[in-house]
């Protein structure tokens, strides 16, 4: 095996994308992904079954496209890595199926790893960065903002030592978007809707609440309160509805685009607040952002715009690489190749509920 320039195939199924990506090493050959979001519009959100019956039918033909793409050839592989976690559970056992498969047809070993920690991963790709993963600096972070998670964590090796320093307690940012989202009429996906309404509203004219920002959540760097790295959104979302009701009642037309700007804002703010209060009190000064939500665009800029106020360097993948995808996953397969980590065999089962300090199996 190859383990300075591995050749990795990497396979993605934890939600309603297959995603089948190839690196080398740090460089991305391909990234090839079906999406069956269209058959889960009508009813405004995933359905496990659907989703999972989608991968079936896409899989093969995704994994011809990506090896035409790459010019590679099963046998030229060094290695096969695989989501087992976390995600729907009909939607993993697709995809880890599919990979043990192909472990046992073409004997390559097989890394069975953590969904959320590969969006990491797929930062240090786009970086092209060939340094070895155990000389990443410890003073490195991971905003991750997605529809199921929303978790600040510290990297001292992105093979073995990841941290959670700060989560949300109920809702994901993503959650929240879809369900304001239905609230305003503006159907699924919630985010892109919203993202694109808020541009042309007044985030000023309504100020929604920023959850777990009080005193008795947030103490003092000397003394933590106990959700200081924390965040909430389910009182946001109802403080939208709330909101909408009231304007209803009084036979008013409800100002859309402003309610949408106004609650983007309320979430971006309270991620990056708490964001870089964490960073700075934890000494990390290098962040990743990732997941599906770091495609959002008030996002993208307010973190750029308060990390650099505070001296941390940021990196964000493009909008392509921020949403699942197979690369993200032979991205952290490669790194766990170079560091000279076993292989997960195929004895694992998929772990709908994996923590995110568990980075392979």
């Amino acid at each position: 095996m190859n383990r300075t320039q591995p050749l990795v195939l990497g396979i993605e199924s934890s939600c309603d994308e297959t995603g089948v990506g190839i690196v080398r090493g740090t460089t991305l050959l391909t990234n090839t992904v079906s999406s069956s979001m269209e058959e889960h519009v009508r009813f405004g959100g995933v359905i496990p079954e659907i989703a999972s019956r989608a991968h079936l039918d896409a899989f093969v033909p995704t994994l011809h496209e990506a090896l035409a793409e790459a010019d590679v050839s099963l046998a030229d592989l060094d290695a096969i890595a695989v989501t087992s976690g976390p995600g729907l559970a009909g939607a993993l056992m697709v995809g880890v199926c599919a990979a043990k498969a192909l472990a046992v047809a073409t004997g390559k070993p097989l890394y069975a790893i953590n969904h959320l920690v590969a969006h990491v991963g797929v930062g240090l790709l786009e970086q092209g960065a060939a340094t070895p993963p155990d000389a990443l600096p410890e003073n490195m972070g991971a905003l991750l903002v997605s529809g199921g998670h929303t978790e600040i964590l510290r990297i001292r090796s992105i093979t073995d030592d990841v941290e959670l320093l700060g989560s949300t307690i109920d809702d994901a940012a993503g959650e929240a978007y879809d369900k304001v989202a239905r609230l305003l009429g503006l159907g699924y996906p919630g985010g892109p809707a919203i993202d694109r309404l808020a541009r042309t509203g007044n985030a000023k004219a309504i100020r929604f609440p920023r959850g777990l920002t009080q005193p008795k959540y947030m103490g003092t760097a000397e003394e933590p309160g106990p959700h200081r790295y924390d965040w909430s959104f389910s009182g946001l979302k109802t403080a939208v509805a709330r909101c909408v009701e009231q304007f209803e009642a009084r036979g008013e037309t409800v100002p859309v685009a402003d309610i949408a700007a106004a609650f983007q804002e309320a979430v971006v703010d309270v991620i990056t607040s708490k964001a870089v209060l964490a960073c700075r009190e934890q000494g990390i000064t290098e962040v990743l952002l990732g997941g599906g939500v770091a495609a959002n665009s008030r996002l993208r800029q307010l973190t750029e715009q308060r990390c650099a106020a505070a001296g941390i360097r940021l990196t964000v993948p493009p909008l392509s690489l921020c949403t699942d995808n197979g690369a993200m996953v032979a991205a952290l397969g490669a790194q766990l190749v170079m560091a000279g980590v076993e292989p997960s065999g195929i004895g694992f089962a998929p772990d709908s509920s994996m923590p995110v300090t568990t980075v392979s199996t």
